[in-house]
């Protein structure tokens, strides 16, 4: 028989199995992600508040399929982007992403699947607009 706390302990693992990795491409952006204050100082009080609530949409996705549709804008992109996804913070900033799934799940069409990507590492904060 198991215990309550067998049974929560199981639940967390089963949880934790079920829900987006996001790793960080570098270190800074990291400790930004993890320290509401730094993030504040970084970003202002609109972009912070506007990227923890896109951090947590992914944290708490099972898939990426889970954010697709949810406020945010959550696209892919294309160009000399392709491989990456977007999504808005404050106009003109975007939260630009990739999935850790190498290679990227793809269909017969060619069109990624979103709902075989479960982690995601975080790129970079950009207007990825100025580029062109």
């Amino acid at each position: 028989m198991i215990n309550y706390l067998g049974l929560h302990i199981l639940l967390v693992i089963i949880y934790n199995i079920f829900v987006v990795k996001i790793i960080f491409y570098d270190k800074t952006l990291r400790k930004l992600a993890n320290n509401d204050r730094k993030m504040l100082k970084e970003f202002g009080k609109v972009r912070a508040t506007i990227l923890r609530r896109r951090l947590t949409q992914l944290e708490e996705a099972r898939t990426l399929e889970d954010v697709r549709y949810l406020p945010g804008n959550y696209h892919e992109l294309t160009q000399n982007r392709k491989g990456q996804w977007g999504c808005d913070l404050d106009q003109p900033y975007r939260l630009i992403f990739t999935a850790i799934e190498k290679p990227i799940p793809l269909n017969y069409d060619g069109q990624y699947v979103w709902v075989e990507i479960s982690g995601v590492e975080i790129f970079e904060i950009i207007n990825y607009h100025k580029e062109k």
